[in-house]
């Protein structure tokens, strides 16, 4: 791990937080590190799957760490979920191809285990997403078999929904009072699912509606006011859905200059800024329309979402880590 200074660039620590053989590989385009750290500006959350979950503070102080044992994942393609962090609850979700899927909840304070729920999925790259509605916060998770919702405080199940693709590895987005869950590998499904409910929701109306076509297989989707963007698999065409509704304002929309996307699209302000994974970023006006506002080009790989920190933009390419900022 590395700790830069976001003005400068100059490394101002690293740490190694375990050194081991890798109990299996990963498909070519992951890494052992694919996971993002998390800050809640005290502590630092670096976590690693199967190398463990290590915090840290912000002068690189290991505070504790946490071994969960080894994940065996779908045809070794690897890792790749993150943590979650609410309040002092750090989330971490354990799917894999064994018998021992779980969700466990740890005190970010000291690693100590609040709650762990058993589960019974396919290896999930997913994030958690947590929410709260109606005073109760709940964690929601994209998954193969179902998406499930879990009580924060207890790890109780709340609510579940069959229906999306195998792989699913896009993490929810949410409003006030709907979910939205995607996936898209050798299909395509999307649906907006109503907070609030319990029990299996799937087929009922708190689904409020449904999308069938061109949702993204890896990266996530974009929310923001009442426009959802959705990328079409791995490729440069995109879609713009209204998020009441599910009806689309543009559909399957070809972005010139991005052939493939990893990373999920990412707004501030009145922009939209979607990057391929060859470096290329577009910069869309966020609207109902597509309209490209600027085209930039990085000799890079890039594969990791962009970062947004006030004015400044941090970029992981393969081989240097960028800031850009607006001066």
């Amino acid at each position: 791990m590395h700790c830069v200074d976001s003005t400068t660039g100059n490394t101002i620590w690293e740490k190694v937080a375990r050194e081991e053989v890798p109990h299996e590989g990963h498909q070519p385009n992951n890494t052992f590190a694919s996971a993002s750290p998390i800050t809640d500006g005290q502590y630092l959350f670096a976590y690693f799957g199967s190398r463990g979950l290590h915090c840290y503070d912000l002068d690189g102080n290991l505070k504790w760490s946490k071994d969960f044992g080894r994940m065996q994942t779908r045809n070794g393609f690897g890792e790749g979920g993150s943590p979650a962090l609410h309040g002092n609850t750090l989330v971490v979700n354990w799917d894999d191809e064994t018998d021992n899927d779980f969700i466990v909840a740890l005190d970010k304070r000291d690693g100590k285990q609040l709650w762990k729920t058993p589960r019974n999925e396919d290896t999930t790259w997913s994030t958690p997403l947590i929410v709260e509605h109606d005073g109760k916060t709940q964690v929601i998770v994209n998954a193969s078999r179902k998406v499930r919702s879990y009580d924060l405080a207890t790890g109780k199940e709340l609510w579940s929904c069959a229906g999306q693709t195998a792989n699913s590895i896009p993490s929810p987005v949410a409003d006030a009072n709907t979910v939205y869950v995607t996936s898209g590998f050798r299909g395509s499904a999307l649906f907006a699912i109503t907070l609030g409910r319990a029990g299996d929701l799937t087929g009922t109306d708190a689904i409020r509606w449904s999308h069938d076509r061109d949702t993204p297989y890896v990266p996530s989707p974009l929310l923001v006011n009442d426009l959802l963007y959705v990328l079409k698999v791995n490729s440069g065409i995109l879609s713009c859905l209204d998020k009441k509704t599910g009806e689309a304002h543009y559909e399957a929309e070809r972005l010139e200059g991005i052939r493939e996307i990893y990373a999920s699209p990412v707004a501030a302000k009145d922009r939209v800024y979607v990057l391929g994974r060859d470096g290329a970023c577009l910069v869309l006006k966020k609207s109902p329309k597509l309209e490209i506002l600027a085209t930039n080009k990085l000799e890079d790989k890039t594969d990791a979402s962009i970062a947004m920190a006030g004015k400044e933009l941090f970029i992981r390419g393969r081989e240097n880590l960028y800031c850009i900022e607006d001066k």
